[in-house]
């Protein structure tokens, strides 16, 4: 018997106690072993896990029997009040893209693409063969293992123009996921209490980590091609700012990819006035309609702090991203990395680069764009016939979703309650404005659901959207 037999003796048995009354004696291990048809090994492995679970108790020379409740007094957590203060941030909770969902709820609102869009043989292959390495007992080194900081300094060089030198290996600082080297870069570069400019709107997580680390947040607008230049150099003038966030390519919420005359634009301002641009690079495999064009491939002289994940076109479970920069600037990153999480998961770090190396890897992208066109164009095509009324400016050319504009006085928060309680998860807009937002929209993901769904999705957002 196997591990699935084990767990379906548990699931039965957790029926049973939950039916029974606590303090019930469960049958002997012989009588378990005749009604379910497994051996005593599996039996006897199945009651392990309802003990650790806590579910049961065993009592030698006795039995096993069903643990009773505890009974315990209320706690009283009101001291923590005063201890904690006030909250430092806006978001006092998860964002909406982190909810967990039900079995039947058409799920609009994550921030990932489905498990059928990954490469899951491809993962569980590479995690299975880095198990059986070094990786798997050896601590990895603070800036990464060399074979993957060389991967993602030659992803750079692909994209370099001839005459600029692309960076290395060295240049590269392996991070668990883009949030924490959100965190370190706007921790060693930018400092609590100076002013960073940022897109709006833009990614509620890079809002949550500068807001986390102190850093001021001087909002920029930006529209279908980036924000106009003009701006950006205003708001570096006015506040003396050192950086700028954004995402030139396929941005978060919007879709939008910046036009090659801004980006250039935008990096010649940053050199002029001393600054570094901190590209999130996040969607740099999540092409539709358009390829990626890294603004670090076209900087000579490290004003650009570039920053890859892994997460959406790998796994989720692979919090692998890397932060790209030269000079100074890296070894501060660096030094901040190694002193909050020392070094990243080499058992990590090995799978990624093994999927990444892989002859299947660029076939899953091909195939992977692909649908991600199907959902995007089917999605688009549903609000639009079931919700015309909705405003639908952009339709993007790469990423995982559709920014759509509400009826102007929409209440946001009741809308998305509303499709919420007809079975609807869709992400409120508010939380990707640095400031307040220059409207009432809400943001679909067309990549994690059922696009058989997309339908129904949309009728129920234009009837609790239509006034």
């Amino acid at each position: 018997m196997n591990d699935d037999s084990a767990q379906r003796i548990v699931n039965a048995l957790r029926r049973r106690i939950a039916a029974g009354p606590p303090g019930a004696q469960l049958p002997p291990t012989r009588t378990l072993v005749a009604e379910y048809g497994a051996s005593p090994v599996t039996v006897q492995k199945a009651m392990r896990q309802l003990n650790a679970l806590g579910l049961v108790e065993s009592r030698p020379g006795v039995g096993t029997f069903v643990r009773a409740a505890r009974t315990s007094l209320p706690a009283d957590f009101g001291w923590q009040t005063a201890a904690l203060g006030a909250r430092r941030s806006r978001m006092s909770g998860l964002s909406s893209t982190q909810r967990a969902s039900g079995a039947d709820v058409i799920r609009l609102h994550s921030g990932y693409p489905g498990d059928d869009l990954l490469p899951q043989r491809l993962v569980r292959a590479a995690l299975s063969r880095a198990a059986r390495t070094q990786a798997a007992v050896t601590r990895s080194p603070a800036a990464g293992l060399p074979e993957l900081q060389a991967w993602f300094a030659a992803q750079v060089a692909a994209a370099a123009p001839a005459g600029v030198t692309p960076p290395a290996g060295r240049d590269v600082v392996v991070t668990p996921g883009s949030q924490s080297g959100l965190s370190s870069i706007f921790r060693a570069v930018v400092g609590p209490g100076e002013p960073l400019l940022i897109e709006s709107p833009t990614y509620w997580g890079a809002i949550l980590a500068a807001e986390q680390t102190g850093v001021r947040l001087v909002p920029v607008p930006t529209g279908p091609d980036g924000p106009a230049p003009q701006d950006v150099d205003r708001a570096f003038a006015a506040t003396g700012a050192r950086a700028f966030y954004a995402q030139p390519t396929f941005a978060n919420p919007t879709g939008c990819q910046w036009s090659t005359r801004t980006g250039d634009e935008v990096l010649q301002i940053a050199r002029r006035r001393g600054a570094f641009l901190v590209e999130d690079d996040w969607a740099h495999d999540l092409g539709i309609d358009a390829e990626p064009r890294p603004l670090v491939a076209r900087d000579p002289d490290g004003h650009v702090i570039h920053l890859r994940s892994l997460t959406k076109s790998v796994s989720p479970a692979l919090r692998v991203a890397a932060v790209v920069t030269r000079g100074p600037a890296r070894d501060r990153i660096l030094a901040d990395r190694a002193g909050e999480s020392m070094y990243v998961s080499g058992i990590l770090q090995a799978a990624a680069l093994d999927v990444v190396l892989q002859p299947g890897w660029a076939t899953h992208l091909r195939t992977m764009r692909q649908q991600l066109r199907m959902r995007r164009d089917l999605l688009v095509a549903s609000v639009r016939e079931h919700a015309p009324h909705l405003r639908v400016d952009h339709v993007p050319r790469g990423g995982l979703n559709l920014w759509v504009g509400l009826p102007d006085g929409t209440d946001v928060s009741r809308t998305v309650r509303e499709c919420e309680a007809r079975g609807l998860l869709i992400a409120p807009g508010e939380e990707w404005f640095p400031a307040e937002p220059a409207g009432p929209f809400v943001r679909l993901n067309f990549a994690a659901e059922d696009p058989g769904r997309f339908a129904e999705a949309a009728q129920i957002l234009g009837a609790r959207s239509a006034g």
